[in-house]
């Protein structure tokens, strides 16, 4: 699949509604990056991104950050110190591992959403949003 035609078949604004429910319920960020590039490692991609994206900034250090890459076919999550610390990388296996069942049936929206959606909660059993709180980081999908 080219990367336009995978464009075509995200459903924005249902990523974006989703992020938003997602952190009314934590003071983390969570962010989607679509990159046009072609990706060899989208790990040491996402970690580039994360920084460029200004996530490291978070109060908490509590940001995650979806990217995927539909010329190279591949995809990653990953979050900063303060989520990572907490979950672990089996956490980031098995969303990695439940994202991409979803990929492989064409369901691009949804493996999406589902990434958000895990994240999440994480983010919100670790990181609850307390009164007052501000969004630190724009909730839009991200295109490189």
């Amino acid at each position: 699949m080219k990367a336009q035609e995978f464009l075509t078949q995200l459903q924005h604004d249902d990523i974006v509604a989703t992020i938003r429910q997602a952190e009314g319920k934590t003071s983390g960020e969570i962010r989607v990056l679509i990159s046009h590039k072609k990706l060899a490692d989208p790990i040491a991609a996402a970690e580039a991104e994360f920084v460029r994206l200004g996530m490291t900034k978070t109060k908490e250090k509590n940001g995650v950050l979806i990217l995927v890459a539909p010329r190279s076919r591949n995809f990653a999550i990953i979050g900063d110190q303060g989520v990572h610390t907490r979950c672990g990388d089996a956490f980031w296996r098995e969303v990695r591992d439940e994202m991409t069942a979803h990929f492989r049936k064409a369901e691009f929206t949804q493996a999406i959403i589902h990434g958000i959606r895990k994240a999440g909660d994480l983010l919100a059993q670790h990181f609850p949003r307390k009164p007052g709180e501000r969004n630190e980081l724009p909730d839009d999908v991200v295109r490189d």
